[in-house]
């Protein structure tokens, strides 16, 4: 994937050609990136799990074989000038997306395999542990809101145009239209595309997050708590989740990304002050323990450890 990355960004360079509205070769470049990050992933998390299991490995290898499959469909259709996604204009071309979807559907049941076997095992402390586990189920979730745009849109349904297209990337315009720079979201209409990106990368974003923690442990004397570390992963797992739900409502009414409605921004305020709760209940050292930022012994303890421990002062006088 990482050599196809390379291939793809030459094409970009060296092939003027537009498809629905982008660059042609503009896709390979980002599914080839992208399968280079998911798969390393995988293999980073895999590498936890000991000792390997047949089962573990049967999984890998479908990743990896499915993976291979895709991205020779959308090359070989780049090379054609021809859509990858949604196209059944011909037999060839219908064969093809056919293909595409069968396969992604065995990468997700492989890798909810990979998911079982890490749910059943023990990753590192527990922080580590939570942070592999539900940014491999987010990245399922993210998976499979994909299966969205393979619908056929309504627009399609009442032109008759089912013949030569089914799904879209985006919501109420058609695909092709003003775009993100580098992402290629759309700007004018809702793009399914975004909860289907956030889903899926909360499986490196989650590892990362907690790696952000671990360095900043040696600044912050309360971050080398596991328990604290565990909090703020759990925190930033739901933030994860409830984001994904967001975005996907944004997109099915609609709304482009960068031009959120009251709506939606409202929806955002109300994660983020619960997010800087949770942030902020998480950061409480867990059960009052000493420390920096820790409270002073109450009257009631003190006086309870001088019951146990009473002061006699002629203990104090020399021998």
């Amino acid at each position: 994937m990482a050599g196809l990355a390379v291939v793809a960004a030459a094409g970009l360079i060296v092939d003027d050609r537009v498809l629905v509205g982008a660059p042609i070769w503009f896709k390979p470049f980002k599914f080839a990136v992208s399968f280079a990050a998911y798969g390393l992933t995988l293999a980073w998390m895999l590498s936890r799990y000991a000792p390997p299991t047949r089962t573990g490995r049967w999984a890998a290898h479908t990743v990896v074989v499915t993976g291979t499959v895709e991205m020779a469909i959308i090359t070989g259709q780049t090379i054609r000038g021809r859509r990858s996604h949604f196209n059944i204009e011909t037999p060839l071309d219908q064969g093809l997306f056919l293909t595409m979807g069968i396969t992604i559907a065995v990468l997700w049941m492989a890798t909810l395999v990979i998911a079982v076997l890490l749910f059943r095992a023990r990753l590192g402390d527990r922080a580590a542990t939570w942070a592999i586990r539900l940014g491999l189920l987010i990245a399922l979730a993210g998976l499979l809101l994909g299966g969205l745009m393979v619908l056929p849109t309504p627009e399609q349904q009442a032109a008759g145009a089912l013949r030569t297209l089914v799904g879209a990337h985006s919501v109420g315009v058609p695909d092709g239209g003003p775009a993100m720079p580098l992402t290629g979201w759309n700007t004018t209409g809702g793009d399914l595309r975004i909860p289907h990106f956030v889903g899926m990368h909360a499986l490196q974003g989650l590892p990362l997050f907690l790696y952000a923690i671990e360095a900043l442990s040696a600044r912050c004397a309360r971050l080398r708590d596991e328990r604290i570390r565990l909090r703020l992963v759990l925190v930033a797992a739901g933030f994860t989740t409830a984001l994904l739900a967001l975005v996907t409502w944004q997109a099915l009414r609609g709304q482009a990304l960068i031009h959120p409605d009251g709506a939606t921004l409202g929806a955002l305020a109300a994660l983020t002050a619960a997010t800087a709760a949770g942030t902020f209940a998480a950061l409480r050292r867990p059960g009052g323990g000493t420390g920096p930022g820790a409270s002073p012994p109450s009257a009631t303890t003190a006086e309870t450890a001088e019951t146990a421990h009473p002061h006699h002062p002629e203990q104090e006088l020399p021998a």
